[in-house]
């Protein structure tokens, strides 16, 4: 069965970086776009970025253009989401997708940005 394991998260002060990660596997991993979402408390998820199947176009929301970038190991089935210059209101659990027949989550990794 598709299985979606994120990890990476912590707390971190505003202006720092993170690296997250997301194992991914029970799936052809190299033939589907992975995305990354986020929700922050009291608000809904929204998307954040996505890297394509081979992994040559890659798209951010405005919030994190220029900040964040994703990339992906179609050899490990991996996919990761650098974040650099990190703001308080980038605090959010922060999800793995996939939409392979059906949308797959994985359970989130958490990201608390200090001011």
């Amino acid at each position: 069965q598709v299985k979606l394991v994120e990890s990476g998260g912590g707390l971190v002060q505003a202006g720092g970086s993170l690296r997250l990660s997301c194992a991914a596997s029970g799936f052809a991993f190299s033939e589907y776009t992975m995305n990354w979402y986020r929700q922050a408390p009291e608000k809904k998820r929204e998307l954040v970025a996505f890297v394509s199947s081979g992994g040559d176009m890659t798209n951010y929301a405005a919030s994190v253009k220029g900040r964040f970038t994703v990339s992906r190991d179609n050899t490990k089935g991996m996919v990761y989401l650098h974040m650099n210059s990190l703001k308080p209101e980038d605090t959010a659990i922060y999800y793995c997708n996939v939409i392979a027949g059906a949308a797959y989550w994985g359970a989130g990794t958490e990201v608390t940005v200090s001011s």
